[in-house]
């Protein structure tokens, strides 16, 4: 498209959103034009005259070109509907945004994504299966798209990290507001090598509680499927799962302790319709995802186990144990069975729980 920085100030105009911005470039065909014209025709194509009148303060005081340099010097790219390389999930639903600013890399293989939200109030189980399914999706080459919000989202980014993944987070507000503001370095280390930060709102946009249904939208709409794996019934990844069943894609919960609060949104899910899964594998074999490299990913695991390293495995199967009993159980000495789960530790099979106790995650 021609006139990129006109279109960018239109698009930065409070309450035109994609449905009217989509109109108003079907109306004038040129971005210049429709900054450029009586305002009043824009009650032609249905604009309201609130937002004509936010349009006309919004010219008195941009201009387009140093808007567009200012947004270039803070190292911000953006991708726009128009152009071919725009992620094709998210052109599918209803009302795609028009532009997407990200800071990272956005890749063709980002296509084979889930999303994975839940709670802002983590418990210490939501974290471990949160933890668990992440890095098993990253292990099958899945990214892992959220919401960089605190809880489940963070966690969700971290462990995709951590695995040496590919993570995709979905701003509220725009990326010169990156909030909560403790997970300023998180989007950094997102956008310096491990997917990207993305946003449709203007860079200087504040992170504001209305953003966030929009902001779900693009979640789900980037992802092939929506995870919920802790929630309160009332939980806004709650309307992330709506988004996703609207847009036709999957919708995947885990269940909980049914003495949790934090289980009953999960639960709800379930009762809708949502597949009940713990583990990642399950994902992929609802999705018909390479069901081969599956199996070959999980073998390669497998080789590189001794057999010991594999017995202890077998015993965390089903609950955490600590470090004495696997001794007894299994009849090894603290020195093997200490490499053994330092060893597994390091490549996620396991988790130290403190205290002596392991968990398997993987």
């Amino acid at each position: 498209m021609e006139n990129m920085e006109y279109l960018l100030a239109l698009h930065s105009v409070n309450g035109l959103g994609p449905v009217r911005l989509k109109a108003l470039l079907q109306y004038f065909k040129d971005p210049k034009e429709a900054w450029e014209t009586n305002p009043q025709e824009f009650l032609k194509v249905g604009i309201p005259q609130n937002v004509v009148e936010l349009f006309k303060e919004t010219r008195k005081k941009l201009d387009p070109e140093k808007y567009v340099g200012d947004i270039k010097k803070s190292g911000i790219s953006w991708i726009t509907i128009f152009d071919e390389n725009y992620p094709k999930l998210l052109k599918e639903i209803y009302d795609p945004p028009t532009i997407l600013f990200y800071k990272g890399e956005i890749k063709d293989s980002d296509k084979k994504a889930i999303a994975v939200v839940g709670t802002r109030k983590m418990t210490s189980y939501g974290k471990l299966v949160t933890e668990k399914i992440t890095k098993e999706l990253v292990g099958f080459g899945v990214t892992v798209v959220s919401g960089l919000a605190r809880g489940v989202d963070t966690e969700s980014h971290r462990c995709a990290i951590s695995a040496n993944g590919r993570t995709l987070a979905v701003l509220g507000g725009g990326l010169k507001n990156v909030f909560p503001p403790e997970n300023i370095e998180l989007a950094k280390k997102i956008s310096s090598g491990f997917g990207a930060i993305i946003s449709e709102f203007p860079p200087s946009h504040l992170s504001l509680p209305g953003n966030f249904p929009a902001r779900n939208r693009i979640i789900s709409g980037l992802s092939k499927g929506v995870l919920v794996t802790e929630a309160a019934e009332d939980s806004g990844s709650l309307i992330t799962a709506r988004l996703a069943l609207e847009q036709g894609r999957d919708v995947f919960a885990v269940p909980g302790p049914i003495t949790s609060d934090l289980s009953k949104g999960p639960s709800v899910l379930i009762k809708q319709g949502a597949k009940l899964v713990t583990s990642a594998e399950e994902i992929l074999e609802e999705l018909g995802w390479e069901q081969s490299q599956v199996a070959r990913v999980k073998s390669q695991v497998d080789l590189k186990l001794t057999d010991n390293e594999k017995r202890i495995l077998e015993s965390l199967e089903n609950e955490n144990k600590h470090i004495d009993d696997l001794c007894r159980e299994l009849n090894l000495s603290a020195a093997i069975i200490s490499a053994s789960l330092i060893k597994m530790e390091i490549v996620g099979l396991i988790k130290n729980l403190g205290g002596g106790s392991y968990l398997k995650i993987c």
